[in-house]
C-alpha cells in the first residue's frame, strides 16, 4: 500500500511516498496546470492513503482521489505544525513529516464533508455573499440621502422612502449614480428571493434542520446553516466540544492562579 504525505499549495504541490510493502520511498514536486497531479495520482495504485493539511482550494483534488479509489485523511493544520519540532521549515519537510505522522499513526485527522454537503454550503455561502453586497449598495443610497440633509433609516426602503428617494434632486453625477444603485439593488433583489426559497426548501428537507426550528429564533438558515456546518453531530460527546468546535468559547491566557479570558475565539 502506498502512503502518501502531501504538502498542497494552490499551484503546485510537493509529496513524499513509502510504499509499505516494498519499503520505497520517494518525494516529486506536482505542477497542478501541467497535469503532474492528476497524473501521479492515477499511477499510484489504489487504494492509497494520502494526507493533507487543511486548506482551501482543494475540493478538485478531494474528488480526483475518491474518484480513483484512494483515502484522503485531512489534518488538522495547527497540531501538525505542533508536532515538528524542528526549527528549518520547507516544503519538503513538511510532506516528509506529514507522511511521518501518517505512518506512526498520529496524524490529527478531522472530519470532512461530502461532495454533496460541500455544494449545499455554497447555496448558502452565495446567498451570503449576495446579502452583502445588497447592503453595500444601500448604504450608499443612505449616504446619498445624508448628503441632501434626509435621514430615514429603515424607512428608506419602504414604499414612501423608495418614491421620495427617486424623487431626490441630485447633481447630474449623483442622479446617475442613484439610477445605478438602484438598479442594481432591484437586481439584486431578483436573485436573492430564490434562494431564500431555495433555503426554506432545502431546510424542509432535511430532518435535523426541521428539528432545529422548533426552536425560538431559529429559522431555515440557521438552522440549515447548522446542520451543514456540524455534520454528524455524534463525533461530539459533551455540547462543550460542539462550542470550542464553532470557535464561541473564549480565548483563555490563565497563570498562576489568575483567569484571564477574552474574545471568542473564532477557531475550530
Amino acid at each position: 500500500m502506498m502512503i502518501i504525505g502531501c504538502d498542497f499549495h494552490p499551484s503546485w504541490q510537493q509529496v513524499c511516498w513509502l510504499d509499505t510493502e516494498t519499503g520505497e520511498t520517494g518525494e516529486q514536486k506536482l505542477v497542478q496546470a501541467s497535469g503532474d497531479a492528476e497524473r501521479f495520482y492515477r499511477q499510484v495504485p489504489a487504494p492509497a492513503l494520502i494526507g493533507m493539511e487543511a486548506t482551501g482550494n482543494c475540493h478538485w483534488l478531494v474528488d480526483l482521489l475518491a474518484g480513483l479509489g484512494h483515502e484522503l485523511w485531512v489534518g488538522d493544520a495547527a497540531q501538525i505544525r505542533a508536532s515538528c519540532v524542528r526549527q528549518q521549515k520547507t516544503d519538503k519537510r513538511d510532506a516528509a513529516h506529514i507522511l511521518k505522522l501518517l505512518v506512526e499513526g498520529r496524524f490529527p485527522r478531522i472530519w470532512m464533508p461530502s461532495s454533496e454537503v460541500r455544494d449545499r454550503r455554497q447555496l448558502l455561502l452565495h446567498r451570503h455573499k449576495l446579502v452583502i453586497i445588497r447592503a453595500r449598495v444601500k448604504n450608499e443610497l443612505q449616504h446619498l440621502c445624508l448628503n441632501q440633509g434626509v435621514q430615514k433609516k429603515h424607512k428608506l426602503w419602504s414604499r414612501a422612502g423608495q418614491q421620495m428617494l427617486r424623487e431626490l434632486p441630485l447633481k447630474p453625477w449623483a442622479g446617475r449614480r442613484r439610477e445605478d444603485l438602484l438598479r442594481l439593488m432591484a437586481m439584486l433583489d431578483q436573485q436573492i428571493e430564490p434562494l431564500d426559497q431555495a433555503v426554506k426548501t432545502e431546510a424542509q428537507r432535511d430532518k435535523m434542520a426541521l428539528l432545529l426550528q422548533t426552536q425560538p429564533g431559529v429559522g431555515p438558515i440557521t438552522a440549515l446553516a447548522y446542520v451543514l456546518t456540524m455534520g454528524e453531530v455524534s463525533r461530539f460527546p459533551r455540547g462543550k466540544q460542539v462550542a470550542s468546535y464553532l470557535g464561541l468559547i473564549p480565548r483563555e491566557h490563565s497563570s498562576g492562579g489568575r483567569q484571564k479570558l477574552g474574545a471568542i475565539t473564532k477557531q475550530g
